[in-house]
């Protein structure tokens, strides 16, 4: 089978340099960086008196890695709102924590070199256990200044509804 269905040219895996992150329906500006997407089942290991000498494994329970979303500061303030949702300090007794809607659910987008949406992953309930406003601080450093957030979640999915686009071909002028 092809690595490619519709674009059977193509021997070259998707980049990992131009993707988009989703919430609450719309793009977040000017993230640089996503984690992995990861899952790990553990296994869980068993014996008859009768069997062998060798333990029998099933799978377990399956847990999530966090995903950490990193972008230059600017006056943006989406990170910093989500975070604060989990935990708003001086807020006042009762308003720390906004249990309704410190969960959100995001998508993940990577794009082909054509800007053409490739993959998506749906990552669900997700809330920030970190948030970094602004980095060490270095007066002789020569680099942009980052924050993050670090987001715990229940699951995701790749979202099969988005398949492999046609990709346009270039055509020498006439």
């Amino acid at each position: 089978m092809a690595e490619f269905s519709v674009n059977a040219e193509r021997f070259d895996p998707y980049k990992n340099f131009k993707f988009r992150v989703k919430w609450d329906g719309k793009y977040v500006a000017g993230i640089s960086k996503v984690t992995n997407l990861k899952k790990t089942t553990d296994p869980v290991e068993h014996r008859s008196g009768g069997d062998p000498s060798t333990v029998r494994k099933s799978p377990g329970q399956t847990k999530y890695d966090a995903i950490t979303l990193e972008r230059g500061v600017s006056h943006d303030t989406e990170f910093e709102i989500w975070a604060n949702k989990v935990w708003n300090y001086g807020s006042g007794l009762g308003s720390e924590v906004s249990l309704s809607d410190f969960r959100k659910n995001l998508t993940i987008e990577v794009y082909n070199e054509a800007g053409q949406v490739a993959l998506a992953y749906n990552v669900y309930r997700c809330w920030v256990s970190e948030y970094q406003a602004v980095p060490d601080l270095d007066a002789s450093g020569k680099a942009i200044a980052i924050q993050s957030i670090k987001l715990e979640n229940e699951g995701w999915e790749r979202d099969y509804s988005v398949t492999e686009p046609t990709e346009p071909s270039f055509t020498e002028p006439s």
